[in-house]
């Protein structure tokens, strides 16, 4: 394992130059950085064996069915897995590829443009860096992303580069639709009224993080995104069809294959709180790859770190003396500020809010 005084070195290296992860990919480059190999404590959590396509399976869910069966498959998904695709959902296939295409243009723009971008302030409408957290981890992950907020509040277009911002926007208002009737039906999920999520503000903020993995020379050694769960109500992902997402499921990791035109839906730490451990928050990693570059868009339903005084805990509703209140209460900046804090270091920050 690399000295920590050198991964700090190497830290203030990355983060002086504002180089992206993709630049240190040339035809003659065979090995990379040391801060991005995997510590002793990931690279054993590594052996957990994986399952293909043919063992377990992310459960697909067809909106086209009727919406009690949704339900039915939504209520047993969020149960038992924490995560589930969703498909003819009607989010037209020409916007997934605009944001998917917006995405590699930002990434591929020349270099001098995305550094005006590069910032560490994650409560700036609209940032690009390789790693948020790059030095709360042990080890930096194989990948570059930028980020904007969204909602509640939505960004000024000219804080938007030009290369994505139509992507964004236009992406924007279909993820939050879609959200919406997730929301709805997660509520129904839980026998409450079809509101009462949106209602307790689930849907006051919405993160899009774009992520580009570029190739990678050596991916037994490092990852994309290291284990973790997410600092969320819900996750949005759409990914292309390289492949390398994985959830952890009964202590194997299983690929969560890639399905044309197809949305991942995640539950998120927030929800497995308010719910009392009725729904579950998945853990989940990005394996690196020699192909790529790999794209994917998460939009975060959170406010992340931005002001939000909304106060979030375990629904009364779903409480009683047989189920007594797990979790305290919190705030999502608070939560989110020590979620950033503490990094991708594959244990769960939900861990700090139990009872």
């Amino acid at each position: 394992m690399v000295a920590k005084n050198s991964i700090e070195f190497e830290c203030k290296s990355v983060d002086e130059t504002k180089a992206a992860v993709h630049v240190l990919v040339e035809p003659q480059i065979t090995e990379f950085p040391s801060i991005f190999g995997l510590p002793p404590p990931v690279a054993s959590d590594d052996k957990k064996p994986s399952v293909s396509a043919s063992g377990l399976a992310v459960p697909i869910i067809d909106f086209a069915m009727p919406r009690d069966g949704i339900v039915e498959k939504i209520k047993e998904a969020a149960e038992k897995w924490g995560i589930f695709q969703v498909i003819n959902h009607g989010v037209p296939s020409s916007v997934l590829e605009d944001i998917k295409d917006g995405v590699v243009r930002f990434h591929e723009e020349d270099p001098e443009v995305k550094k005006s971008y590069f910032s560490r302030d994650f409560a700036k409408t609209f940032i690009y860096h390789n790693n948020f957290e790059l030095y709360s981890s042990s080890a930096g992950n194989w990948r570059d992303s930028f980020g904007c907020y969204m909602a509640p509040n939505p960004p000024n277009p000219e804080k938007i580069p030009v290369a994505c911002r139509d992507a964004m926007l236009g992406y924007s208002k279909h993820v939050m639709s879609l959200g919406g009737l997730i929301f709805e039906l997660l509520s129904e999920a839980l026998g409450l009224r079809s509101e009462k999520l949106k209602s307790l503000d689930c849907m006051k903020g919405l993160l899009m993080l774009c992520h580009y993995y570029p190739p990678c020379p050596q991916p037994e050694l490092t990852l994309g995104t290291s284990k973790h769960s997410d600092n969320t109500f819900i996750t949005m992902l759409l990914q292309d069809q390289i492949g390398g997402l994985q959830v952890l499921h009964q202590d194997c990791w299983v690929d969560v294959s890639p399905i044309p035109g197809a949305l991942v839906i995640n539950i998120g730490d927030f929800l497995q709180l308010m719910t009392n451990d009725k729904f579950k928050s998945v853990e989940h990693r990005v394996l690196a790859n020699k192909a790529g570059p790999r794209i994917s868009v998460a939009c975060f339903f959170s406010s992340s770190v931005i002001p939000n005084s909304t106060v979030y805990g375990p629904i009364k509703e779903l409480l009683s003396e047989e189920n007594p209140p797990k979790y305290r209460e919190f705030t999502v900046p608070e939560y989110s500020k020590g979620y950033i804090e503490k990094g991708l270091d594959g244990t769960s920050h939900l861990l700090n809010y139990k009872i």
